[in-house]
């Protein structure tokens, strides 16, 4: 790390903190139109700023979900059938805080706490069958269940003797996100009624079905929503209904299966290594691919139904997405008891107007939130590593709030922190700064004295240096010369001194003093750089085990 010119480090995001940008939003809203029928790609397209993300609500990632929202000004105020749209959603959510206020009025939700404010989503065709089998005719959902379920576990971690008199009925059954959405939902039956909407909740979701399969999401149903919710002023637009009707949209699937080989998917891969890496085709094999993308270590662990394994098991996989049939896109990632890691992405050129390596994040950042329900050890999403120099990778940093692992003690640091001192150097012991996330505003500055010690003798090859666990009896062997101690010049510094420090170089082992010795005024420079990397070496492991390892370097 400290030798190469590129540092990497490796980044990950608690996907329930995601917070999505306005590129983000974007990509969404692009994918949406796509979707819609309103959007031709083949037509010029205004490139996308920056790689990676989209979503006005988080809840919007949920259940794969692809749909966003945008601020008004990104929409033509004069577009009549989005108003009517918004209108729907904005009558949905006013009934359902309706609700919530009459349960939080009769003693089933602590009265004395403020619950956060619903939010409606319309459902795509395409997503009907995976957030509801067997059912066609799921128009909008709804997850303020969730959030409130979240809101009053907090107030009852409390210890205020307010909230202990108000809560006495929440007490008595835990309330769930599955047990409030049927509370709401059974409180807004004759409400929708008059909107021909039928309601269910499934699954911790509010659920709103039309009646029959005929009707679409532009007909009756947001006529007379948008009638009753006349008079409500607009902050959003939503890009939820079609431009065109259903009838004339794309449909998305998404699949997600055990890593193996398929012919499909490395001819798209093939494809894209060709026109967007520019390798040449002889280059991309079949055996490579393999080796590459399919061959994992992974041992896969099926399913148990107890809540420690998600539903897809652990291992490794490839998540497909296919629109009307056609692959356009392969996620490769690995699923494990605390995160989704994020290996490797490869897509259709023909579709780069979508932006899909940041599209596809998203879905996987939503994985994780949806599945954290039934595996609630499953928190991170991880990008792989992120190198700060390289700006393909920038977009990695672009997930907030994302963090980075202190390659030297292992500690996550949150990127904000350590962004500043990595624009000025590429290599920082991050943990170092740890405690800036504690109420410091700003880094303290980088002195060149600190980033001279961070750096390694550029001529030493970067993958040559390592550690091992030794014997406290292997010392020194009994054929190496028996030097005074007035002979060796000790080498103490702040951290101790470091001349008893075992190394190893060339196969062989010797103290750093019998080194020091062996090489004298002619190693002057190296071995400056050695003790640089010595003192620090002590300072981590400690000076008493310092001297039970071996320090390996591979060149002098």
């Amino acid at each position: 790390m400290e030798r190469t010119c590129c540092p990497s480090y490796t980044i990950r995001l608690r996907a329930a903190d995601f917070i999505p940008s306005k590129e983000q939003l974007r990509v969404s809203r692009r994918m949406q139109r796509f979707l819609d029928g309103a959007l031709d790609i083949t037509k010029p397209v205004e490139p996308i700023e920056g790689p990676n993300s989209s979503k006005d609500d988080i809840s919007s990632l949920s259940g794969n979900e692809v749909s966003s929202s945008f601020t008004k000004e990104s929409l033509p105020s004069n577009n009549e059938t989005n108003n009517e749209a918004e209108q729907v959603l904005h009558y949905l959510s006013d009934q359902i805080d309706n609700a919530v206020r009459l349960c939080k009025e009769s003693g089933e939700f602590i009265y004395n706490i403020q619950l956060p404010k619903s939010s409606v989503k319309k459902v795509l065709p395409a997503k009907r069958k995976i957030l509801v089998e067997g059912s066609e005719d799921l128009l909008y959902s709804s997850n303020i269940s969730f959030q409130i379920a979240a809101a009053i576990r907090r107030a009852q971690s409390c210890d205020n003797h307010e909230l202990r008199q108000s809560r006495h009925s929440a007490e008595e059954n835990e309330l769930s996100p599955k047990v409030i959405a049927e509370k709401l939902a059974s409180s807004l039956s004759q409400p929708i009624k008059t909107s021909n909407l039928l309601i269910r909740a499934c699954n911790g979701h509010i659920n709103f079905y039309s009646p029959g399969s005929q009707l679409s999401s532009n007909e009756s149903v947001q006529t007379t929503a948008s009638k009753s919710a006349a008079g409500h002023a607009s902050k959003k637009q939503c890009l939820k209904n079609s431009e065109q009707p259903l009838g004339k949209g794309r449909r998305l699937e998404i699949y997600l299966k055990r890593s193996c080989f398929d012919p499909e998917e490395f001819s798209l891969y093939k494809k894209y290594q060709i026109k967007v890496h520019k390798d040449t085709p002889d280059h991309v094999t079949e055996s490579s691919y393999r080796n590459f993308l399919v061959h994992t270590p992974l041992v896969f662990v099926p399913p148990t139904g107890d809540g420690t394994v998600p539903r897809c098991g652990f291992g490794s996989f490839h998540q497909q997405y296919v629109i009307d049939g056609r692959l356009v896109a392969v996620g490769v990632i690995d699923i494990l008891p605390r995160c989704l890691s994020s290996k490797y992405l490869f897509w259709d050129p023909d579709f780069a107007s979508l932006s899909l390596g940041k599209y596809t994040a998203l879905q996987e950042i939503g994985w994780v939130r949806e599945n954290q329900v039934h595996c609630p050890t499953l928190q991170y999403y991880y990008l792989g590593y992120y190198i700060h120099s390289c700006s393909k990778m920038r977009y990695k940093a672009a997930y907030h709030p994302s963090e980075l692992l202190c390659p030297l003690r292992y500690q996550w640091i949150p990127f904000h922190i350590v962004r500043p001192l990595l624009d000025r150097k590429p290599y920082v012991v991050l943990s170092d700064f740890a405690t800036l996330k504690n109420g410091e505003s700003s880094p303290p500055p980088v002195s060149e004295d600190f980033i001279e010690t961070q750096q390694f003798d550029v001529h030493q090859d970067s993958n040559d240096l390592g550690v091992e666990m030794i014997d406290p009896e292997y010392g020194s062997s009994d054929d190496e010369p028996c030097l005074e101690s007035s002979d060796v010049v000790s080498i103490e510094g702040e951290d101790g001194d470091i001349s008893d420090i075992l190394i190893e170089f060339n196969g062989s082992r010797q103290r750093y003093k019998d080194r020091q010795e062996a090489c004298g005024a002619t190693g002057g420079g190296y071995l400056g750089s050695l003790e640089s990397q010595l003192h620090r070496y002590m300072k981590v492991v400690g000076a008493e085990l310092s001297k039970r390892m071996v320090f390996s370097v591979g060149w002098f």
